[in-house]
């Protein structure tokens, strides 16, 4: 029997560590004006009173909720078509077990929490790219 003798990389090892974040009644236009300008391809929605929960708006959620309904972006809302609540990944998770949640899922991305604070964001696209899942 092998082991490994390769440290274990945990999920802020291989996260972003630029989060950006949104107000929900802010609009889908507003949305992807700071996608843009923040090369991202998602943002963190903001609670909207403490027992709230955070949600997620992507680029997917654009293109579904905004451009597929031809609807105007300036007219709806990022709480209309955001993702609530969201799966987030805790920063000491093993790599290997944040693939499996995201597999599982059926999603690209999460934040990463770290002592109940978002502290970055890890996506697939990320962990394939840069090296870390082979």
């Amino acid at each position: 029997m092998s082991t490994s003798n390769s440290p274990i990389v945990r999920a802020r090892d291989a996260m972003r560590r630029d989060i950006h974040f949104i107000d929900g009644m802010a609009s889908a236009k507003e949305a992807a004006d700071l996608m843009r300008a923040h090369k991202v391809e998602a943002l963190v929605v903001n609670k909207r009173h403490p027992d709230d929960a955070y949600g997620v708006v992507s680029m997917i959620d654009l293109l579904h909720g905004v451009v597929a309904a031809n609807r105007p972006p300036q007219q709806v809302n990022v709480y209309e078509i955001m993702t609530k609540p969201v799966i987030t990944v805790p920063a000491d998770m093993d790599i290997r077990y944040v693939v499996r949640l995201l597999l599982r899922a059926k999603i690209r991305r999460a934040p990463v929490e770290d002592k109940g604070e978002y502290v970055g964001m890890i996506t697939l696209t990320d962990l394939v790219m840069d090296g870390t899942l082979c």
